[in-house]
């Protein structure tokens, strides 16, 4: 059973979550800015975007190791820690890896973890498979070829990764779900199970069940070939109070048991669905003294085309101001469209600097979206250091591709806590 409730306590925020019959309780200081008529899990996640630090209230009652490969900035490793605190581990991140050294460093910034790593995980580790879906196998125990992750090996409780979507994704028509990409699902796999993992997480698309090659069922078939129990399925991040409707689907697997995502769904699903405003309002005339605050520079059409949707009180952009290859129809109404203040937004995509690449005009600016708004919407706290002080500031197009390609947190939170049982028995 899980079940996730929180309460006002003075100034503190509460956050009990249940696991079976044991109950864990986080605290965390109001700086939501909402009434007192808010639900107290509005203010816990406002508080927390604005940059509240979520505390143990009490003792941790033991820690858990993490290695993040395809990490990325670490949206998925924010999220599982987030969930360890939520039952009272303690996190510590033994091993990131990823190709963008750039990256690494926003990572190390944020997470300190023991050893980082630049490298393509497909290099990482030697495997072979034995038939295909359901019925595949080892050919024999995949091997770790790196020395930073033989370090690791058998000190290691959660392996969780991101593996380059690209491939899955409808929005793909080249390959149409036939991409060599793909097949670095299975890595990520072999990596967890030659590492020694207790659990494993894994994030991707969920058009990852169409894949041509059963690049999933092949991955549910190499994990209960292993002994490892999976859940799997779709998370939806307006369901569970994110002001974004990005879906997003998630292969959780334990050698000690897991908790079905869908139960999980269930029980930490919110409503009202957050907003736009919920997110971003106080953003909206932040001092631009940082590139995260510094919305792009439009071109001159541009501007016409976001100036025309506001001096008509417009949202979707007509036809006839849209380039000529969108006049004669098409299938992308937000493309060029303004966000709502009071819904959720659409996916925030590593396009969100640009109007043509989705529905990313501000609300009330004649703008787009910065990075540190779409950073918000992503359900990054304001804490998260994206510019290290060690390093050069990083260009616009880095700072997209980082949040726009980045696991919201909390779909990470709720995904990892399906293998959390496996860590209090």
């Amino acid at each position: 059973m899980i079940e996730e409730r929180y309460r006002i306590d003075r100034q503190w925020i509460k956050r009990e979550l249940t696991v079976g019959n044991r109950s864990f309780v986080n605290r965390m200081s109001d700086i939501s800015r909402l009434d007192d008529e808010a639900p107290a899990w509005s203010k816990w996640w406002r508080s927390y975007l604005r940059g509240a630090r979520v505390e143990f209230d009490g003792h941790a009652i033991g820690n858990v190791s993490i290695v993040d490969l395809f990490c990325g900035c670490g949206g998925l490793t924010l999220g599982a820690q987030e969930a360890a605190r939520a039952v009272g581990l303690r996190p510590w991140v033994c091993l990131a890896v990823d190709v963008d050294e750039e990256a690494l460093a926003v990572y190390a910034a944020n997470f300190a973890p023991t050893r980082t790593l630049r490298a393509d995980v497909s290099s990482l580790v030697d495997f072979q498979v034995c038939g295909w879906g359901d019925g595949a196998r080892f050919a024999y125990p995949p091997e770790l070829l790196h020395p930073k992750l033989r370090a690791a090996k058998g000190s290691v409780d959660l392996v969780v990764a991101g593996p380059p979507c690209e491939g899955h994704s409808n929005l793909n028509n080249r390959t149409r779900r036939a991409d060599p990409r793909n097949l670095l699902y299975l890595d990520a796999i072999a990596v967890g199970v030659a590492i020694g993992a207790t659990a494993i997480v894994l994030e991707n698309v969920p058009d990852i069940v169409n894949d041509r090659s059963r690049v999933l069922e092949t991955a549910v078939g190499l994990l209960k070939g292993c002994d490892y129990e999976t859940t799997q399925g779709v998370l939806a991040a307006d369901l569970l109070g994110l002001a974004q409707t990005r879906k997003r689907f998630f292969l959780a697997a334990s050698r000690a048991g897991v908790v079905p995502l869908e139960e999980i769904a269930r029980a930490m699903a919110k409503e009202p669905a957050s907003t736009v405003r919920w997110a971003i309002e106080d953003l909206t005339d932040t001092k631009q003294d940082s590139i995260l605050d510094v919305p792009a520079a439009l071109s001159p059409e541009n501007r016409r085309r976001i100036d025309y949707l506001f001096d008509n009180d417009l949202y979707d952009l007509p036809d006839h101001m849209r380039p000529a290859c969108h006049r004669n129809g098409h299938t992308y109404p937000s493309v060029y469209g303004r966000l709502r203040w009071d819904e959720p937004a659409g996916t925030i995509t590593t396009g969100f600097v640009s109007p043509g690449r989705g529905r990313f005009v501000h609300p009330e600016r004649r703008r787009t979206l910065t990075a540190h708004e779409a950073a918000r919407l992503q359900g990054f706290p304001d804490w998260f250091v994206w510019c290290p002080s060690d390093h050069k500031a990083p260009s616009r197009t880095q700072l997209a591709k980082w949040i726009g390609d980045a696991v919201p947190p909390l779909l990470g939170y709720t995904a990892v806590v399906s293998v959390l049982p496996s860590f209090l028995r």
